[in-house]
Formats: C-alpha cells, structure tokens, sequence
C-alpha cells in the first residue's frame, strides 16, 4: 500500500514557486468552490478553493476540513487503480493552522481541462461511456470490502446532501446559489407530479435511516459519490480522468452506478438496463461475485437515486424519465422492512 502524502501547512506551501496566479473568471463550480490558474515550474495547473463559507456542498457533507484533504492524507487517491489520471498533486489546509472551525482546503491539480468530457446536450460515445463503466467497475473492486479508512462523507450524509434539509438550511443562512434554491422547489413538485414516488421518497430524503439500514446488509468499498460527466474525461493514454473527490466515501457500489444513470440520462449512448448489465460485467471481469447480492443492492441503490435526485426529476414534469425511476423505486420499497 502507498505511503499517505503529506498535506502542505498551507496555501502558500503548497504553491511555492508558482510564477502565475490567476482567477478563473467564470469557472466557479455549482457547489462555490473557486478556481485559480497557476503556472508552477512552466506547467499549468488548476487551485481549487473549498471554503465552508462558500461552498455549500460542503456543509452539506458535514466534512469541515474538506473530504479531499481527508481521503488525500489517509492515502485513498495514491491507492486508485493505474487506469485514473487523478489529478490533485497536493493539498493544503485553506486557512493554515490547525483546521480551525471556519474550515476547507486547497486542491491543486494538473490542468486536465483539455481532455474532459465537453459541456454539450450532446452523447458522450459508446466507447467512452463502456470505459467509465469499466473504470468504475475497477475503482470498486480495488477497494472491495474497505474498512474505516474509507470513512470520509458518511452514506448517511451523502443520501441527505440534495434533501429538504439542505434547502432549508441554506436558506436560513441566506445562500444564494441556484442548486439548493431548486431543490428546495423541486421535493413539493415530485408530491404534486409523481404523488405514488413521492409517498416511498420524501419521507426517506428526510430521513435516509432506513434505506442506509438495508445497505449496510450488502457489499461495500470506496465510492466516488459524483460521477457526473462533468467530473469525467479521458486522456491521451485512455485513462478515465475524475475530478470533484468532494463526497467520498464507504457505500454500496451500485450508488455510483445509480447516481451516473440519473444524473446523465440525457447523454448516456446505452439504456438504462444495458448500462446495468456492462457495469456487473466489468465488476464480474475484475473478480466480483455478483449473484449472491446483486438484485437486493441494485434496487436499494435506484432507489437512493431518486431519494438524492426526486427533486431534479420533477421539475421536467411527469415524463419517461420520472415514469422509469418511480417504477424503481416503488419496487424496492418493501425492501426497507
């Protein structure tokens, strides 16, 4: 196993050298978390800002220091498997010191942006997608069966990220960013548009306890927690480049699965159920045994997608999509007792 690195005592450590910094107009991300440009030794390279005052998915997480400065100085990311370009270099305290109660943490990474996926409403490939599949597949299998150092964004936590709670709460510290404002309107819209999904997923949204409950009973391992394809991309050498180590933890495998089936549904080049069969290949391929486990976890895990993703569904209205995940969901109900 890889030695732990060292974290940086501060920002300025960790950029020692550099001979440009500037912001990245624009790039902030949706959670708040702020971009610089940086050019160290001639080589660009990206700083990333996560400050608990900004960013809201992380009080969301409930991760004060930063879920990248824990998994980075427990030695999580130099254990990925070779096929991830994975390109934070360093991390750092965003304030210095102790990690004190303001919180958060500095990423500086190797500028990747040439070879993500681009931001179009636009398929990715079959190919490329077959490779995420493949990708995720082995990044579960490397860590099959982890113990406590994998303990980072509790599964708890991650099911309660996107839920009423979170619009509430940022609402009363007077947030201004779009994604809790939405979610806030969209959990009352699933109740008025899919009242049968709503009735199995708000109540659990407020109170993941039951569906965590079930999980516990399946296999786990390391998960990324977002792989959205705007986290995603794919280098010169073919290796699967994955950004936004902001929710990991230890879970079930199939939640990354779930959660790439929903949030990418409108660019994915497979089905739904296609998607499902490559992505247990790939884990079978790498040494898995699937049949003992799988039916249960799967749909436990479509149903947490909805529990982390109901609002988003709702507010495009009643359509196949929402159809297809309510059906889930209403399946794995009587799992939960």
């Amino acid at each position: 196993m890889p030695d732990a690195p060292a974290v940086s005592a501060s920002v300025a450590e960790l950029i020692a050298g550099a001979t440009e910094q500037t912001p990245m107009a624009g790039a902030a991300g949706k959670s708040g978390a702020r971009l610089e440009r940086v050019v160290i030794g001639g080589e660009p390279y990206v700083l990333k800002h996560l400050d608990l005052a900004e960013d809201w998915t992380m009080r969301a997480s409930g991760c004060l220091p930063g879920a990248p400065l824990l998994a980075w100085e427990r030695g999580l990311l130099a254990r990925l498997p070779e096929c991830f370009n994975q390109p934070i270099v360093g991390v750092a305290p965003e304030h210095g010191g102790e990690r004190p109660p303001s919180g958060g943490c500095a990423l500086l990474m190797r500028d990747v942006s040439p070879w993500l996926v681009p931001v179009t409403d636009e398929p990715i490939s079959l190919d490329q997608h077959l490779r995420f599949l493949r990708d995720m597949a082995a990044l579960h299998a490397a860590f099959w069966a982890c113990g406590s150092e994998c303990e980072v964004v509790p599964v708890m936590h991650r099911y309660l990220e996107l839920s009423p709670w979170l619009a509430h709460a940022e609402a009363a510290v007077g947030s201004a960013h779009l994604v809790p404002r939405l979610v806030g309107e969209g959990w009352p819209r699933l109740a008025e548009v899919a009242p049968a999904a709503a009735a199995v997923v708000t109540p659990l949204a407020r109170d993941p306890g039951p569906l965590v409950e079930a999980l516990e009973d399946t296999p786990h391992t390391f998960v990324h927690s977002n792989w959205k394809l705007d986290n995603l991309g794919t280098d010169a050498d073919g290796r699967t480049v994955l950004l936004d180590w902001e929710q990991p933890g230890r879970g079930a495998p199939l939640s990354d699965l779930a959660w790439y089936l929903a949030i990418n549904c409108r660019r994915l080049p497979q089905g739904k159920q296609d998607t499902i069969t490559a992505y247990r290949q790939a884990l079978e391929d790498h040494g898995i045994s699937t049949e003992a486990w799988w039916d249960r976890q799967l749909a436990l895990c479509l149903l947490g997608a909805l529990v982390q993703f109901g609002w988003e569904k709702a507010l495009g209205g009643y359509d196949e999509e929402l159809a297809w995940w309510e059906t889930q969901a209403l399946r794995a109900a009587p799992l939960l007792s």
